[in-house]
């Protein structure tokens, strides 16, 4: 059976670099099943977001592998010598389930509760500005057939920083905000609050299901991602949510006044 391979990466909806990366992946392994998976430029809080809600609340499978490179290169504003980024490593999580990301932002930080072990795969950081297609790949395709050899060193969970609170996690193509607040972290029994968002405040029904509103209004609800403690979520039946909130973006802090 080939793996298949969630490519979760920041380089632009329909940009080629997508198709560069997959056509080395199937250089490597023509077998190989790769499906892309498009985060905003730079965006750490997206993409542990998904690699959370593709790894943890879809149904689990064998041969599943999560890739990501979302590496923005942040951590020294200094100049990098042959562009040095971060370290690539491989997670496996208490179900079993492999990853293999940049240890960068909060990549890690929504499945940090669920690894199981953590550790750095041996592979060149610096000498290309595009490691991910043109020495990841390699590493990656090894991995999905079972080869473990370049995965090297343990690596710390304490250092791995904590999923963000309170923040814009995915904007959707309806422009229902996705959000890292849980259901069981919030009153759901009261009616309506204010929220502070994009440069813009709005009364929001507060509801315990995305629908539970009038058309046209805004409702804060438990929902599609997230798992049994479902994330809220801030939408507008029949309209855009994040049109109504200044269009916001993946780690943009929400406020309730």
């Amino acid at each position: 059976m080939s793996t298949f391979i969630h490519l979760i990466a920041d380089y632009g909806i329909g940009d080629p670099a997508f198709s560069e990366v997959i056509h080395r992946l199937k250089y490597e392994d023509s077998s190989l099943e790769i499906h892309p998976t498009t985060v905003p430029p730079l965006s750490t809080v997206a993409t542990g977001f998904w690699i959370e809600q593709l790894g943890l609340h879809n149904p689990p499978f064998d041969d599943l592998l999560i890739y990501s490179n979302t590496a923005p290169r942040t951590d020294d504003p200094g100049p990098r010598d042959a562009n040095e980024g971060g370290d690539l490593c491989y997670a496996q999580l208490e179900s079993g389930l492999e990853v293999v990301a940049v240890d960068a932002g909060y990549n890690f930080s929504f499945v940090k509760e669920e690894i199981a072990t953590l550790r750095r795969i041996d592979v060149a950081i610096s000498g290309s500005q595009f490691r991910s297609r043109d020495y990841f790949p390699e590493k990656v395709a090894e991995i999905a057939n079972g080869d473990l050899s370049s995965v090297a060193e343990e690596k710390r969970l304490d250092e791995i920083p904590e999923s963000p609170h309170q923040t814009v996690c995915h904007v959707d193509g309806y422009g229902n905000i996705k959000t890292s607040i849980r259901a069981s972290e919030f009153d759901l029994d009261q009616d309506r609050v204010e929220i502070d968002l994009g440069g813009q405040s709005h009364t929001v029904s507060v509801a315990s299901g995305v629908f539970g509103v009038e058309q046209g209004k805004l409702v804060l609800a438990p929902g599609s991602t997230g798992g049994d403690d479902s994330y809220l979520e801030i939408s507008q039946r029949g309209g855009s949510a994040a049109n109504r909130f200044g269009d916001p973006s993946p780690g943009d802090q929400i406020e309730f006044s």
